[in-house]
């Protein structure tokens, strides 16, 4: 079901901010390869959320060929670091090469190798801690994320309303009922706060308590 009304949609991305020509290459080969990014709309806010806590570390739980974590580089100061995650090598490449050529080099790394599994051997903390995994894995997210936010630092996570069938109980396939175990866990969790925003396919943004 839409999540919102087309005409909303198209005035939100007519006001997408400015943004280098590399991230339009970006877009523009996640369409031509029916390669799922977050999209201005979302990754301008993902540029907001950084620079509103002053982010310098963020970890990401899935990372393509790098356009999200763009937007995170774009929102941190010249000091601020994105750890990267993805398991296809090209994906690997490509966001290496796109990364470097937007001036990011030597502020983000690469780890190609299962996302969860990578995360759960650093200690943090971190600032931002970014999910858009296999669905399934979601609920898993939470407690490494939360034990590894500093106060104050956010988990955000993508594609939480799944296309609106996570509202819809006759739905109940392996990555609808996963996103609906997260959505509890995180709105539930004493150390989190959470709220979703119905933003493209829905983010959910929780800030780590004291």
């Amino acid at each position: 079901m839409p999540i919102t009304d087309p005409t909303v949609d198209a005035y939100v991305y007519a006001h997408a901010p400015a943004r280098d020509p590399v991230f339009h290459e970006m877009e523009a080969h996640g369409k031509a390869h029916r390669f799922p990014i977050v999209g201005p709309a979302v990754g301008s806010l993902l540029e907001v959320l950084a620079r509103s806590i002053g982010a310098r570390r963020v970890y990401e739980l899935g990372s393509g060929f790098g356009y999200s974590a763009a937007w995170w580089l774009r929102g941190m100061p010249a000091d601020g670091t994105v750890v990267l995650t993805d398991l296809d090598a090209g994906n690997v490449a490509r966001g290496t090469a796109y990364l470097g050529r937007l001036g990011a080099t030597g502020r983000f790394g690469y780890v190609q190798e299962d996302a969860l599994a990578a995360f759960r051997r650093e200690g943090g903390p971190f600032d931002v801690v970014y999910c858009d995994i296999d669905k399934e894995g979601y609920p898993d997210v939470v407690e490494p994320a939360v034990e590894r936010l500093r106060p104050g630092g956010l988990l955000v996570t993508d594609n939480v309303l799944w296309d609106g069938s996570v509202a819809d109980p006759r739905v109940t396939d392996p990555a609808t009922m996963a996103i609906r175990r997260y959505v509890e866990r995180v709105t539930s969790h004493p150390l989190l706060r959470t709220t979703i925003l119905p933003l493209r396919d829905g983010v959910a943004v929780s800030v780590r308590l004291p």
